[in-house]
């Protein structure tokens, strides 16, 4: 990836991101003052998040791998078994984690053994062929860098709804409307092809 295109990047998307995405955290946390970020990479939108709300929520996070640094509190995992007791969180959060996995209801399910409240999903969604490939290409884009995975486990809404309601989850907010990107590239890379979820955790 060329030093201009990765300066680009970082600067229209990437730290535009991070702002959006804490912003959309922030507003969705509720009640919540325990969180476990699952898949927290450098934990910058935890830790954003957490300034937002003025200090009274503590993140913490867990990762498959460990980033040079990490803003808040860290653990490594096996990716499958979350090592935390039962409801030992206020709420859970996977922000862009899901599609770079294959055993999504698995994990999902484990967020909730761990979470007394609520469970926030930053995810994609795509309606055809052309929203699919579009998706494709944000997700290398945003991972080669950073030597991510990508095996692009897209799902569409209902996918999401009908997976919800199996794990016993409640749509408190599906929003579809994420200011991800300014104009001209919200034309092509926002288009309702991202969601923040905050579901209500019913035991």
């Amino acid at each position: 990836m060329s030093t201009l295109f990765q300066s680009i990047h970082n600067k229209y998307v990437f730290q535009r991101r991070i702002q959006v995405l804490s912003d959309e955290v922030a507003a969705v946390l509720n009640d919540s003052k325990t969180v476990l970020d699952i898949g927290c990479g450098d934990g910058t939108i935890s830790k954003l998040s957490a300034d937002k709300k003025g200090g009274g929520v503590k993140f913490s996070g867990i990762d498959v791998m460990a980033r040079p640094t990490c803003a808040i509190d860290f653990k490594l995992f096996d990716g499958h078994t979350i090592p935390h007791a039962d409801n030992a969180f206020d709420a859970s959060m996977f922000i862009d984690v899901l599609h770079h996995l294959n055993h999504v209801k698995e994990i999902i399910a484990e967020a909730k053994r761990v979470s007394s409240k609520y469970i926030i999903i930053k995810d994609h969604l795509y309606k055809n062929s052309f929203d699919y490939d579009t998706l494709k290409f944000m997700d290398w884009v945003g991972n080669k860098p950073h030597s991510v995975e990508v095996i692009y486990n897209f799902k569409k809404e209902e996918f999401w709804m009908q997976l919800f309601e199996e794990l016993g989850l409640e749509v408190i907010t599906f929003n579809k409307h994420i200011p991800l990107y300014p104009f001209p590239f919200s034309a092509l890379f926002g288009r309702q092809l991202h969601f923040v979820a905050l579901l209500k955790v019913k035991k």
